[in-house]
């Protein structure tokens, strides 16, 4: 459950006693977890699960940073492995909905039993609401140490643009015209959804920017297809989820590392022909933004 409403103006905030004024509200204590630094322009009020959390943002001057590392790295995203790296490394998926998933399934049946709005219905879905928190906090938890990582290590990240909305598209079809292999469709859904990889892609961005980095956007085409010894192309070269062999010089490496390789490739030949552009949260001007949330506390 979650709900918003957002103070353009008319708010006050000190720091020093963490309480913020919120008009026709009054004053309220929060949980001061970090320093806000710069004029607040805004803050966003918005409730997840039973509690209430405020949104600040900010905009100061800043200098735009250099990044520590040169290294430039090809990131390939999957199912099996959620992110694998041109260098060789791989992170595993988490999958936090589908470790839950049969605990989800059996409160939600313990739900449909009791009768609407009593209180035991309210109780129960609380645990469902709580059940749901833990999933979303811990693929939230995941994706921020992800990409601070690679984020921290890597000066250039290039990526696949992926159309996350298309690919976990339903396959059901219509009523004329029913899909193919939906049950199949549906779980390759379930398990992008799983993973978070918008999310994920917006962290590096973001972060990218903060520590002077860059994200590059390739094409995504035939990643996992190609060779990149020889660059033949042909769906035959990937035997499996796993083994790729070209049939044409016989190379043979994992298939997501094979992806890896080839993002990295296509992102240094557009760095140097210049054919697509170069996708950076960077701003020209020093003004930089900031969004702090805050938990509100009675």
């Amino acid at each position: 459950m979650s709900d918003s409403f957002r103070y353009p103006q008319g708010f006050k905030l000190e720091q020093e006693s963490s309480k913020v004024f919120l008009p026709k509200i009054g004053w309220v204590k929060y949980r001061n977890s970090r320093q806000v630094i710069g004029d607040v322009k805004n803050m966003t009020i918005s409730r997840k699960g039973g509690y209430w959390y405020v949104s600040i943002q900010t905009e100061y001057e800043t200098e735009l940073k250099r990044h520590s590392s040169t290294s430039m790295i090809g990131v390939d995203m999957g199912v099996t492995r959620f992110a694998t790296l041109s260098g060789g490394s791989y992170v595993e998926s988490l999958n936090s909905f589908r470790k839950l998933s049969k605990k989800l399934a059996f409160e939600q049946h313990k739900l449909s039993k009791k009768v609407r709005f009593s209180a035991n219905w309210k109780k129960q879905k609380q645990i469902i609401t709580r059940l749901h928190e833990r999933i979303a906090n811990a693929r939230l938890d995941f994706l921020h140490k992800t990409s601070t990582e690679i984020s921290k290590n890597h000066a250039m990240v290039v990526v696949e643009n992926l159309k996350i909305g298309n690919m976990s598209k339903s396959a059901k079809g219509s009523v004329e015209k029913h899909g193919k292999n939906v049950k199949a469709k549906s779980g390759l859904n379930k398990s992008i959804l799983d993973q978070g990889w918008g999310m994920f892609l917006s962290f590096l961005e973001y972060k990218q920017a903060c520590s002077g980095g860059d994200v590059l956007k390739v094409n995504p085409q035939y990643t996992s297809q190609t060779c990149p010894r020889c660059q033949h192309v042909s769906r035959d070269n990937r035997k499996s989820q796993s083994a790729f062999e070209c049939t044409e010089c016989g190379f043979k490496a994992n298939a997501d590392l094979v992806g890896a390789l080839n993002v990295l490739e296509r992102g240094h030949r557009l760095l140097a022909c210049g054919v697509e552009t170069l996708v950076s949260s960077k701003k020209q001007e020093p003004v930089g933004s900031s969004n702090t949330n805050l938990l509100l506390t009675a």
